[in-house]
Formats: C-alpha cells, structure tokens, sequence
C-alpha cells in the first residue's frame, strides 16, 4: 500500500510540474508580423502583447535565450511582412532563431472592411475580399518558403485571428465573419503544407469576445485578449496546458504611446547598441517597442 500511494505522488508531481527537460533546448525566439505580434492595445498604445507574454512564460521555466518582435510592425499586410524577412535586418535574426510565430493577413482582410461603431453596422466588397484572401494565401505560401530557407533551426507557428467585431449588430456578423473563417482556413492550409504549425485563437474569442475586444472603434484586444492567444499558442507549443497563462501572472499595464517609444528608444539608442555587442544572446520580453516607429507615426 505504501508502494501505491508512493508511485501515486510520483504520477501527480509529473502532471503539475512542467520542468525545463519536457524540451531539448532553449529558445531563440522571433515575433513576426503585424500589430498584434507587436502588442499594440485597443487604445493606439504599444504594452505586452501575445509575443511578450509566450516570451515570459518561456523564460520563467528556463527555455528562453533570446526574443525579440523586430520584424513585428501595426498595419503590416502579408506583402509588408515578406519584404520584413527578406530585409538584411532580418538576416541575422532568423539564421540563429528556433522559434518563430507569424501573423499576417488580417490586414489584407479588414481594411476592406468599413465599419460604423455607432451603427453597429459592416460593409464590404465581396470582390476585393475574395482578390484579397487570395494574395494573402499566395504571400503566405512564400513566406512560409523563405522562413524554411532563412531559418532552417526554427519551428514555426502561425498565428490565426479571432472575429474582431463583436460589438456590432448581430445579422452584421455572419458575412465578415465568413470572410475571416475563410482567411483562418487559407493560414492553416498553408502551414500544415509547409510543416509549420498553426494555432487556432478563433474559439476563444467567439463572435461575442468583448470582454477582450474593449473598445468598438478598434480591433485590437487587451491583455487578457493577449493572454487568450498566449495561452492558445503554449497549448499547440506544450501539447497539453502545463504551461498556461493566468490572469494573475500578467504585468501590470504599462502602455506607451508611439511617440513616448520614440523618444525612449531615440534616447537609449547608443546604450542599446553598446549592450547588443557585449550580450548578443539578450531577453527582451520587458520591452514594449520596437525599431520603425518613427515611420509609423507619420501615418497616424
């Protein structure tokens, strides 16, 4: 009886404590894609997004070398995100990571959707949308073609979006919603084709997520939004929950606007360069921004 309760114990510690040895090295982690890769809340603010929150989990349990969300950037298009991983600022980046996640195509979709909050209404061309999610699945398929070729080391997983609207009348929802289970369908296609993984957030969000959809003039979700992801994509990652997210682990908020980013990143640029030399395989879950803002804000 002894002996039972003893290898009882044994099978209980193992299925609460997720330990570094479950994988067979640590991670170099690279966030790719658009404004959600790169944490931008429903307020036109950068804080923790979904990448930052998968970074702090992973460096909790020993698994993380590296991070950084770069090659991330708001109102990247399937187009923009190409040219980002064929630029020489990539090169470096994606030849040493082991661990990547995508997400683009939203952008190619919702810009062409015209929205009117106050309405609770949806309009869209069903032409353009239809020329869109096309040249998103053949710009996904080359993506995903050059990752192979510029990160030969890296695991690749691709992000899928959740139904961005839930604020709006409900007989608006059933026509762009369509749309968005169709651009869901073309990632997973083309990720399974070339042996990436895609992570399914579509059904933790719902038709009705507004408890993670805050504000109805923006598509863009807060942190427990971000935690929903996170924890979305750790589950593919881990194969089982061991390593999900709760609420109380998040980071107290801490947005900044593009141009407070602008300026803190103007600022510390020659110690940043100083640090990159000295400590190539650095963390950088803490940091909210990223180069490129400076463009960005001439747009807003």
């Amino acid at each position: 009886m002894r002996r039972l309760w003893s290898l009882i114990g044994v099978t209980i510690l193992s299925m609460t404590y997720w330990t570094p040895s479950a994988f067979a090295q640590t991670e170099s982690y690279v966030a790719i894609g658009d404004s959600l890769a790169a944490g931008q809340t429903p307020y036109q603010e950068i804080d923790v997004g979904y990448s930052d929150l998968i970074a702090m989990k992973l460096s909790s349990i020993g698994q993380l070398s590296f991070y950084t969300k770069e090659l991330a950037f708001p109102g990247f298009t399937t187009a923009n995100v190409l040219d980002r991983i064929q630029s020489e600022e990539a090169q470096h980046l994606l030849a040493n990571a082991t661990l990547i996640t995508v997400s683009a195509g939203a952008n190619d979709l919702l810009r062409l959707v015209q929205v009117n909050p106050s309405a609770g209404t949806l309009a869209f061309s069903q032409l353009q949308t239809d020329y869109a999610l096309n040249l998103a699945r053949k710009n996904m398929t080359t993506i995903l073609d050059e990752l192979v070729e510029r990160a030969p080391k890296a695991k690749v997983y691709v992000m899928g979006y959740y139904f961005a609207y839930p604020t709006v009348h409900p007989s608006q929802k059933e026509g762009t919603n369509a749309q968005l289970v169709k651009l869901n369908a073309i990632l997973q296609q083309q990720a399974e084709h070339a042996g990436a993984v895609y992570v399914d957030v579509y059904d933790a969000f719902g038709l009705n997520g507004t408890s993670y959809l805050p504000n109805s003039a923006d598509v863009h979700p807060n942190a427990e939004g971000y935690r929903q992801m996170a924890n979305s994509f750790l589950q593919a990652y881990s194969g089982s929950d061991a390593l999900q997210i709760s609420s109380s682990e998040l980071p107290k908020a801490n947005p900044l606007s593009f141009e407070e980013i602008v300026k803190q990143q103007s600022s510390a640029k020659p110690q940043k360069e100083k640090v990159t030399q000295q400590q190539p395989a650095r963390v950088a879950y803490v940091i909210q921004g990223f180069p490129g803002y400076q463009a960005f804000i001439k747009n807003i």
